[in-house]
C-alpha cells in the first residue's frame, strides 16, 4: 500500500531522481524557463519553491543568508546556481508556474513550460 507516499518517482532509483530534479533546478534558474514532462515540471516545481522560499526569507531575514545558502548549495551543489538564486532571480520573482504547451508526437506526452513568474 502506497499510504501517506506523495513522492514522485518518476521511474528511477534515488539517485538518479535526486541528479533529474537538481539539473531541471538549475536549468530553469539558467534559463528562466524550461520545456519538459508535465510530470517532471510538477516534481521540478515543489523543489524549486522549496529554493525560492529559502531565497525569499534569506532576504528578509540577513541572520539566515548564510544558512539557507547553505541549504541551496545542498541541493544545487553550484556556488554560481546560488548566487543567481539569492541575487538575481528571488527578489523579482513571484513563483514558478506550469504551463501545458503541446503534446509530444512520438509517445503522446504532455509537455509542460516550467517557468518563473515575473
Amino acid at each position: 500500500m502506497r499510504h501517506r507516499d506523495k513522492r514522485v518517482k518518476l521511474g528511477r532509483e534515488r539517485e538518479h531522481r535526486r541528479a533529474l530534479l537538481r539539473n531541471l533546478a538549475r536549468e530553469v534558474i539558467e534559463h528562466y524557463s524550461i520545456e519538459t514532462t508535465t510530470v517532471k515540471a510538477k516534481a521540478a516545481k515543489a523543489l524549486l519553491e522549496h529554493l525560492l522560499h529559502l531565497a525569499k526569507e534569506a532576504k528578509e531575514n540577513p541572520d539566515l543568508n548564510v544558512h539557507n545558502r547553505r541549504k541551496a548549495f545542498r541541493i544545487l551543489a553550484d556556488r554560481k546556481y546560488v548566487n543567481r538564486l539569492f541575487d538575481e532571480i528571488a527578489p523579482r520573482v513571484k513563483g514558478v508556474r506550469i504551463v501545458r504547451v503541446r503534446v509530444r508526437r512520438g509517445d503522446a506526452a504532455e509537455i509542460s513550460r516550467l517557468e518563473f513568474i515575473q
